[in-house]
């Protein structure tokens, strides 16, 4: 819950974040990119920011390795020294945010001892941006088992898997319940720790609150490709989102077709806009990336209309993410020999 004294640097931190926003990569970075070598895309980024981590992480690894370790390390440093920049309720609610990595991590980890990885394949994964600190990362990593590991992560954050999960996968060694729970488990944590009334704090609530929806909406599609429904699908809606209730969910989710699916969220606010975004994505990975552009776009969105809340900081730790998503994704595709157009409609530009 919320610890800190004030309402925060609002103007402070809103000005800062712009300056770091300026300095990211633009579309026309990642067209130059497209016609380069793994080398040259690591000579590029590191011109372009992230020359320290390229060096410290040099004499542990190389080729796309490196650019990957280096890319979250980076991000990792950003979005730590903007909580620590961050003052009053703004610092408890970039906290909160932030929390995504600490289950994020909790997800790598679980999926790195499902899969027998090694701690150091693990480790490079981790994005140190959350409540837990490198110890205690450590020792979720050391864990000999996944209930081990869970049960570690619940005495640092309280979140708690069910018994049923943890059931689940030991009869399957499948993660989806267990991970399905941890990501219930990030908005319930981040929606109880936004306790203040003010208007900069009902901004952000109400910004969780309309992401939630398009996380269901990203469910109902898949589900809708996937061709399920029902009862299975009851267990991956997410509560406390803005409209987007179990009722609305559940119609949607029995619809017989896609498009039936998709006519029982009309009475949503964002209709028109997922409805834009929606005809456009005949895949998964594409629905995924277009649900992404939108969360995105509508951060934008609530930061030009409340420049002094902690939507700018959202704004941009969403496209400091973004980014490394987009430096990672040509990298691969450069790496493994797909064309340009092919890599280009894997980017979210």
């Amino acid at each position: 819950m919320f610890k800190h004294s004030g309402t925060g640097n609002y103007a402070y931190m809103s000005a800062r974040v712009k300056a770091k926003q300026s300095k990211l990569l633009k579309e026309e970075d990642y067209n130059k990119m497209l016609m380069m070598s793994v080398p040259e895309i690591s000579h590029f980024i590191s011109e372009a920011g992230y020359s320290k981590e390229m060096n410290d992480l040099a004499v542990r690894h190389s080729g796309i390795e490196l650019l990957e370790y280096a890319t979250y390390m980076n991000m990792s440093k950003q979005f730590r020294s903007i909580l620590e920049s961050a003052n009053g309720e703004l610092k408890d609610m970039v906290a909160a945010y932030l929390t995504k990595w600490d289950f994020e991590n909790l997800k790598v980890v679980l999926r790195g001892k499902n899969y027998g990885l090694t701690l150091e394949t693990m480790r490079e994964d981790l994005v140190i941006a959350g409540s837990l600190k490198e110890d205690d990362l450590e020792k979720l990593l050391s864990a000999p088992s996944i209930e081990e590991a869970l049960a570690i992560f619940k005495s640092k954050t309280g979140l708690s898997v069910s018994d049923e999960a943890i059931r689940a996968y030991k009869e399957d060694k499948i993660l989806t319940k267990i991970e399905d729970e941890i990501t219930k488990g990030y908005y319930k944590h981040v929606l109880d720790s936004i306790s203040g009334k003010d208007r900069a704090t009902n901004i952000f609530r109400n910004y969780i609150k309309y992401v939630i929806d398009l996380k269901n909406v990203e469910t109902i599609m898949k589900l809708k490709m996937e061709n399920l429904g029902g009862e299975e699908a009851a267990e991956f809606f997410i509560p406390g989102g803005y409209q987007l209730n179990q009722k609305i969910y559940a119609q949607a989710t029995a619809a017989p077709t896609m498009e039936a699916a998709f006519n029982e969220l009309q009475s949503l606010k964002i209709f028109e806009e997922l409805k834009t975004v929606l005809s456009q994505t005949p895949t998964i990975s594409l629905l995924v990336l277009s649900m992404e552009r939108m969360r995105l776009q509508m951060a934008i969105q609530v930061a030009h209309m409340y420049p002094l809340s902690v939507i700018p900081v959202v704004v941009y730790m969403i496209m400091k993410e973004d980014e490394v998503k987009k430096i990672r994704t040509v990298a691969h595709g450069v790496d493994s020999g797909l064309d340009r157009d092919s890599i280009k409609n894997l980017l979210v530009i």
